[in-house]
C-alpha cells in the first residue's frame, strides 16, 4: 500500500519497496520517477553531463484529490490516477477520458543489477582492423572492477484501439508498432530516440541511455531498460500531434534553423578524391542547369595513413580556402565527413592521447568529456572550418558497432549482444546510446562559439532524444539498393520523426548497389547505374527523397550524378531532373516549414495515423505520409519498367493504390483533379511522376527552379490555392544563414484564403532583415485561373479570384 508523503512541489508516494514521484513540468507534462532507495537522485548537473531533458521548469497550477484507494493528480491538459494499493498509473486527457493505463500488477518494477567498469592501460594490446565501416581499433581491458549497483527497469501498458509510433529509425520497416518488438540500441542502420507517441493523444519520453526494448505481444506491452540508476520518464498529452511535439521539444530543447541551402539538393558519392573533382561536379550541374545546393566530401580527405585527422591532404586539396571560395562563387555549399575515431598517429590523435581524452581503445575520443569535445572542435576548426567549409558529416557516430563482418547476418539477439557488448566495453552501461548526442553537442557549441554568421549543419548516422537542438540531421545508415529496402525506409523515417526529432534523411539510391559475400552488402545491381533496373530504382528513391527534410544522393559502387542515368530526353534523366527542380520550386514551402519546426515545434514528415487520428484506416499505412502541413506523398516502391540486369517488365500497370484519408478532400498535385476523402483510388504513377495530393483547404507557396537558393533576386512566388475550407499559411523568410533570426531578423507574411468569398489576403509583412526585398511579385493560381499582383513594402493586399 502506498502512503502519501507529500503533494507539493511534487507528489511523492512510498510503499515497502519503492518511492514514486509525480512532478508536474508543464500543463501537459508530468515527470515520473521511481527508486527503491530512501531518496531520489539529486540533480546531476556537471560540466561533462549532456542531459536529454533541458527543461528546468515546474508547474504549480495542479490539484491533488485522494481517496482511500486512489490519488489523482490533475493538470489543465491531463491527469494521472495512482492506485494506492498497487501503484498502477492510469492516464487521462483534459476531459477525463482514459488515454492509457498500466496493468493492475507490476505496472512498473525495478530489479538490482551490478554494473562493472573496465580499466584500460596504455600497455594494452591494440588490434587495428580495416573494415567496410572504416578503420577500427579494439582492445581488451586490463581489469574489470565493480562500479555500482543499478537497476533493470520496466514500464508496462494496457493499450486501447490506437496506433503507436516512435523509438527512432531501424531496419525492419515497421510503421505502427502495435504487435511489434523493437530493440533500441545504436548501430549502423539503427538510430534510436527513446520516445513514443500514440494516436490517442499522448506520448512517453524515457530518460534512459542504456539498451532498451519495446514489446507489444504475447509477453505483454512494455518498455524495458537495461541499466538505470533510477526509473525516470515523462508523460505528456495533447489534443493534436503538434501539441505532443511541442511537449517533447519543451523537454528536450528547441530545434535551430538550418541554412536555406540545406533544403536544396545535395550531391555525394563514396567518394570524391580531390578538390578539382568537387569543382568539376558543380560546374557540370551548372552547365546542365540542374539545381545543386551543396556538394559533399566523404571520408579520407586527410593525409594517407592518418585516419580521422581533421585536416586536408595538401597533395589533393592544396588550397582549401580557394576550393570553398570557388564553390561559393558557384552558389554551392560544402559538407565534409569527420570521424570520432583516429589512428595512425596523426597530430590530432597524438594531442588527444597526450591529454588523456581517448576512450579505452586509444582511438575513439571521449565525447562525454567537455574538455575532449572542446579539443575535437579546436582541431576541426583549425583544420577544416576556418577554410570556409559549411557543414559537418559526423559519420560513425555510434563508434562501437561490431557486427559488420561475415557472410551470415547474425540473428537479432546475437547482433544485440555483439553490438551492446562492444559498446559496454568502453562506455558506461547506462550511457551506451548517448555518444552521438554528446558528439553533436561538441560540434554545435564549438561552431557557435566562433561565429554566428554560419548556421550549424551536422549530418549524423546516429541519434538520441534532444539531438535536434544541436542542428543534427540523422540519416538511416549504409543501406543496400533493392526495392524492399526502399519500401522499409518510408515507415522507419516516419517512426524517427514520430519520436520527436524532425530531421531525418537517407542515401538516395541505397549505399551498396553491389551484392558481395558480406551479409550487409546486398544490393541487386552489380552493374550500378549502367543497369536500367537500377536507374528505375534510383529514380523512385530520388522521388521519395524529394519530400524529406534533407534531399541527398549518396552511395558506393557506382556514381550518382544525374548524367550517369542518361542524357536530356531520356526517361530516367528527365524524371530525375524534374524532381530536383520540383524540390527547388518548393523552397518557400520548405523554408517556411523549417521555421515552423524551429519556432512552433512542428515537423516535416508525419505518419498518416498521427496526422489523421480520427481515421483508423490510416493507422497501418506505411507507404504514404504528410510532408509539411498539406502535401501527401505516395512513393512508388515496386518496379514497373525493368528488373535487375536491364530486363524489361511486361504488362505492369503504371499505377499504385492510394488511400485518401477521411476528414477532408484531396487534389491531385499534377492534374488538379479533386477527390473526396475516405476512399482508395488507383493513381497514375509513370516514371516521371509519383502520386502527390494536396489537402483541400491549403495554400502551397512555390518559387522558380533556381540553381541554388537566392540565385534570382526578383524571384516570383506562386501561391497555389486548393479550396475546400478557409485556410492560411505563414510565409517565412530571412537572410538564409546566420543566427540573427534569433534576434528577430526575419519576416513572416500571413496568407489567408476565404473559401466563401474566394478572396486571398496577403497580410502585412511582419518583421524585417537586412537586404530583404521591398517589392514581391505573387502569381496566384486557383482552379486553373491565374492572376498576378505586386506587393510593395510588405503592405496588405486583398485579391478576389
Amino acid at each position: 500500500m502506498y502512503q502519501v508523503l507529500q503533494t507539493t512541489p511534487a507528489v511523492v508516494l512510498k510503499n515497502e519497496q519503492f518511492l514514486l514521484r509525480l512532478s508536474p513540468i508543464t500543463e501537459q507534462t508530468v515527470r515520473i520517477t521511481m527508486t527503491p532507495k530512501d531518496e531520489f537522485l539529486p540533480a546531476r548537473e556537471t560540466k561533462n553531463r549532456t542531459p536529454v531533458v533541458v527543461c528546468q521548469t515546474s508547474f504549480s497550477d495542479y490539484t491533488v484529490h485522494s481517496t482511500e484507494q486512489t490519488l489523482t493528480l490533475s493538470l489543465p491538459a491531463c491527469s494521472i490516477q495512482v492506485d494506492l494499493t498497487s501503484g498502477q498509473c492510469s492516464y487521462f486527457d483534459a476531459t477525463g477520458a482514459l488515454l492509457v493505463k498500466e496493468p493492475k500488477a507490476n505496472g512498473k518494477y525495478m530489479e538490482k543489477v551490478s554494473v562493472y567498469r573496465n580499466v584500460f592501460s596504455k600497455e594494452d594490446k591494440l588490434i587495428q582492423k580495416e573494415t567496410v565501416d572504416g578503420m577500427k581499433v579494439v582492445t581488451e581491458p586490463a581489469e574489470t572492477v565493480f562500479d555500482r549497483t543499478a537497476y533493470h527497469a520496466k514500464v508496462s501498458f494496457v493499450f486501447g484501439n490506437e496506433a503507436i509510433y516512435g523509438f527512432g529509425s531501424h531496419e525492419e520497416g515497421y510503421g505502427n508498432l502495435r504487435g511489434k518488438s523493437r530493440q533500441i540500441y545504436q548501430q549502423n542502420m539503427k538510430a534510436c530516440v527513446p520516445c513514443m507517441m500514440s494516436t490517442n493523444g499522448y506520448g512517453f519520453l524515457f530518460d534512459c541511455g542504456s539498451l532498451m526494448t519495446f514489446e507489444d505481444n504475447g509477453y505483454g506491452s512494455y518498455v524495458w531498460m537495461d541499466t538505470v540508476d533510477e526509473l525516470d520518464y515523462y508523460f505528456f498529452a495533447g489534443t493534436s500531434y503538434q501539441k505532443l511535439l511541442h511537449a517533447y521539444r519543451t523537454l528536450t530543447g528547441a530545434v535551430p534553423m538550418l541554412p536555406k541551402w540545406a533544403f536544396g539538393y545535395g550531391q555525394s558519392k563514396e567518394r570524391y578524391h580531390c578538390a578539382d573533382e568537387l569543382i568539376d561536379i558543380v560546374k557540370e550541374y551548372r552547365a546542365r542547369k540542374i539545381p545543386l545546393s551543396f556538394i559533399i566530401q566523404d571520408w579520407m580527405t586527410w593525409e594517407e595513413g592518418k585516419w580521422g585527422q581533421k585536416s586536408f591532404d595538401a597533395t589533393r586539396y592544396p588550397d582549401p580556402k580557394g576550393l570553398t571560395d570557388i564553390l561559393h562563387d558557384m552558389g554551392a555549399a560544402m559538407m565534409i565527413s569527420v570521424w570520432p575515431n583516429m589512428n595512425g598517429m596523426g597530430e590530432n590523435q597524438k594531442e588527444f592521447l597526450a591529454n588523456g581524452y581517448m576512450l579505452g581503445n586509444q582511438s575513439t575520443y571521449n565525447a562525454f568529456s567537455a574538455d575532449a569535445r572542446a579539443m575535437y572542435w579546436k582541431q576541426a576548426n583549425e583544420g577544416i572550418f576556418q577554410y570556409g567549409v559549411d557543414a559537418w558529416w559526423c559519420d560513425c557516430s555510434e563508434p562501437f558497432e561490431a557486427d559488420w563482418h561475415g557472410e551470415l547476418r547474425p540473428e537479432p539477439h546475437e547482433r544485440l549482444q555483439i553490438n551492446v557488448g562492444e559498446a559496454k566495453k568502453y562506455l558506461d552501461d547506462a550511457q551506451i546510446s548517448e555518444y552521438s548526442l554528446c558528439h553533436s553537442r561538441g560540434i554545435y557549441e564549438g561552431q557557435r562559439s566562433v561565429t554566428d554568421d554560419k548556421r550549424v549543419v551536422n549530418l549524423t548516422r546516429s541519434s538520441f532524444a534532444g539531438q535536434g537542438r544541436y542542428s543534427a540531421i540523422t540519416w538511416s545508415g549504409d543501406t543496400s539498393a533493392n526495392w524492399e529496402t526502399l519500401k522499409r525506409q518510408i515507415p522507419e523515417g516516419l517512426n524517427f520523426c514520430a519520436a520527436g526529432e524532425p530531421y531525418w534523411s537517407m542515401d538516395i539510391g541505397g549505399f551498396f548497389t553491389d551484392c558481395q559475400n558480406e551479409w550487409f552488402v546486398k544490393g541487386d545491381y552489380p552493374d550500378g547505374c549502367n543497369d536500367l533496373g537500377y536507374r528505375e530504382l534510383y529514380t523512385r528513391w530520388l522521388q521519395y527523397g524529394t519530400f524529406l527534410p534533407m534531399m541527398r544522393s549518396h552511395g558506393t559502387n557506382t556514381p550518382r550524378e544525374i548524367w550517369r542515368f542518361g542524357e536530356p530526353g531520356t526517361m530516367f534523366y528527365d524524371a530525375i531532373a524534374k524532381f530536383i527542380r520540383l524540390r527547388m520550386m518548393l523552397m518557400p514551402y520548405l523554408y517556411s516549414q523549417a521555421a515552423a519546426v524551429s519556432m512552433k515545434s512542428d515537423t516535416f514528415i508525419t505518419a498518416l495515423g498521427l496526422a489523421f487520428p480520427n481515421d483508423p484506416q490510416t493507422f497501418d499505412i506505411r507507404d504514404q505520409f504528410l510532408f509539411g502541413p498539406s502535401l501527401m506523398v505516395c512513393p512508388v516502391t515496386a518496379p514497373m519498367y525493368y528488373e535487375s540486369g536491364s530486363v524489361p517488365l511486361a504488362d505492369v500497370p503504371k499505377q499504385r493504390s492510394v488511400y485518401l484519408p477521411a476528414g477532408c478532400g484531396w487534389y491531385d498535385f499534377f492534374t488538379g483533379i479533386y477527390y473526396a476523402g475516405g476512399q482508395t483510388i488507383l493513381a497514375d504513377a509513370p516514371i516521371d511522376k509519383i502520386p502527390l495530393f494536396i489537402k483541400a483547404g491549403a495554400i502551397v507557396p512555390m518559387g522558380p527552379a533556381e540553381q541554388y537558393p537566392g540565385e534570382e533576386e526578383d524571384a516570383v512566388i506562386t501561391l497555389h490555392i486548393y479550396p475546400g475550407s478557409d485556410c492560411s499559411f505563414s510565409l517565412y523568410d530571412d537572410a538564409g544563414d546566420s543566427y540573427r533570426y534569433e534576434q528577430g531578423e526575419y519576416t513572416v507574411t500571413p496568407l489567408f484564403f476565404s473559401n466563401e468569398t474566394n478572396t486571398l489576403t496577403i497580410g502585412k509583412r511582419q518583421g524585417s532583415f537586412p537586404k530583404m526585398k521591398q517589392s514581391q511579385q505573387y502569381r496566384i493560381v486557383l482552379n486553373g485561373r491565374e492572376t498576378t499582383v505586386t506587393v510593395e513594402n510588405g503592405e496588405e493586399c486583398c485579391i478576389t479570384l
